[in-house]
């Protein structure tokens, strides 16, 4: 199955990434890690893009999908994958659809973890960081038992610089701008499935699961 897992920051898709790679053996394709890997592979497109990037210039749509194409094209993602921050607009959903038809595959399904931004607000910027080992808190959700400081090694507990509100409204703006009409894209090809973010990550995944299940038995009627 191929799946493409969408949902603003702070909605806990790398959670839900996680569970999916280990209930369905899936190969995780995220956008960061491919970027890291082809440039230090050196790959034509990776190198094309490491030219912008230096620059301080925006990778543009379709060095980007170029990118994916080729990781699209390895072995480890025959029997398949899930995207992981791509596409992230509709030139790049077209794209996608077209290179995955040459070869006889298709996206599946598309998972969209919607979340209220107020909500998404209070996540993020709940956040807390201990700046000795890295661990992570959440003032409202899982706070630290010594307060202020790590409950593990009594380290500063910090809020991160893309944590603090304007920077995480920004965030949310971007996404709403940019990325949601890629779920206008998928929605009317039947496509999608929205998931209710706001619930536990146990209960956000019984849902994926159920999804999952349901376009498995369309797809094999």
């Amino acid at each position: 199955m191929n799946l493409v897992l969408v949902g603003p920051p702070g909605a806990g898709k790398g959670t839900q990434a996680e569970k999916l790679i280990t209930e369905f053996g899936l190969t995780h394709v995220a956008t960061g890690d491919m970027f890291r890997a082809a440039v230090s592979n050196g790959t034509p497109m990776g190198l094309e893009a490491k030219k912008y990037m230096d620059a301080g210039k925006l990778v543009p749509d379709d060095v980007v999908v170029g990118m994916v194409e080729e990781r699209l094209a390895q072995d480890d993602v025959r029997d398949g994958f899930m995207l992981d921050g791509f596409p992230r607009n509709t030139h790049q959903a077209e794209a996608l659809d077209a290179f995955l038809e040459k070869s006889g595959r298709s996206i599946d399904l598309v998972l969209n973890i919607a979340v209220d931004p107020e909500l998404l607000v209070k996540r993020l910027t709940g956040r807390r960081v201990c700046r000795e080992c890295g661990g992570n808190y959440h003032v409202l959700f899982s706070p630290s038992e010594a307060g202020d400081k790590c409950a593990g090694c009594g380290g500063e507990l910090y809020l991160r610089d893309d944590d603090n509100e304007h920077t995480v409204r920004n965030r949310l703006d971007v996404y709403r701008n940019q990325t949601e009409p890629v779920i206008g894209y998928y929605r009317p090809l039947g496509k999608l499935a929205d998931i209710n973010g706001a619930l536990k990550p146990d209960e956000v995944f019984e849902q994926i699961f159920k999804a999952i299940g349901a376009t498995e038995e369309s797809e094999s009627a």
